[in-house]
This record gives structure tokens, sequence and C-alpha cells, in this order.
């Protein structure tokens, strides 16, 4: 029973994905053919941020080692086969943009450890968007590795360290 304490941590966020239903939460798939998505180009203030992010990322996250075949980037970075793939400095989610096609601001979210996440569901698994801070941090977490937001506790103390909250 060693890793009890980790389990605490993952069942509320799978408990609460499972109540909330995700309802009516589809994302847009910005994957090509191979589940590569295209590193991001955050402006110089977030690039630092990013870095910084980069500096403390995991070398495991949920049993997963980091890829070596990765995108040699400080914005981004994937663990596993398939890869859970992470992306610093993407733009605000369209959820969340006043105007856009899509937005929503009453879209459903996640707290894990701390970090508030916009979830999305895909068409394999989910997308976790960081809310409330300078930097917007993407997590795609494939569905084999359910519940998707296991992952999420292992990039909390990483995102909290480096990512300042907006005020």
């Amino acid at each position: 029973m060693s890793d009890s304490p980790r389990r605490l941590f993952r069942l509320p966020a799978a408990v609460l994905l499972t109540a909330l239903g995700v309802s009516g939460i589809v994302g847009c798939s910005f994957t090509d053919d191979d589940g590569a998505r295209p590193v991001p180009t955050p402006s110089a203030q977030v690039a630092e941020v990013c870095r910084a992010l980069h500096q403390r990322l995991p070398r495991t996250v949920d049993g997963l080692d980091r890829s070596e075949d990765g995108p040699d980037s400080d914005f981004a970075a994937d663990w596993g086969d398939p890869a859970v793939q992470l992306r610093c400095g993407v733009p605000r989610p369209e959820l969340l943009t006043p105007g856009g096609a899509h937005y929503n601001p009453t879209a459903e979210g996640v707290e894990v450890n701390g970090v508030l996440w916009l979830l999305e569901k895909q068409e394999d698994g989910f997308r976790f968007t960081t809310t409330g801070r300078k930097a917007f941090v993407e997590v795609t977490v494939p569905g084999k590795y359910a519940p998707e937001t296991g992952a999420l506790t292992e990039f909390a103390d990483a995102v909290k360290k480096t990512v300042p909250t907006e005020l």
C-alpha cells in the first residue's frame, strides 16, 4: 500500500470527472497523423516562464518515462507512447476567448493539487489547459491512461512554482 497517498490525489479528480460527466465538452483536435502537436511560439515574457517550467518538469509522469524522441524545445515535452504531451505558451483556449465561436465562460474545469485546469474531451482522452495563470500550459492525455487527471498530479508542483497566477 505504498502508493496509497497517490491514489488519494487521483481519486478526487477522477470522481470529479465522472460526476461532471464532461457534458458537451468536445475539443478540436490539433494533432496531425503522428499525434505530434506543434511547438508553441510564446511571447518573450511567457517564454521565460515556460523555460522555468521546463527545468522543473518530472522525468516520469504517471509511471511514463520522458521521451527522448519528443520535441527538442523548452516549450514542449512528451512522456510515454502514446504520448502524454505538455506544451507551454499555447494561446488562450477558444472556450475562454470572448467573442470566439466556441466561447463558453461556464466551461467545466477541475482543480488538481491547487492548479486549475480547463478540461476538454478529445476523440481519445482529454486536453487540459491551465487557467488563471500568466502562461497557458496544455497537457493532452490519451484515454489509455484513464483516469486522465492522474497525470496532472505530476505537473502541479512544477506549475505552481514557475507559472505565476494572474492577479
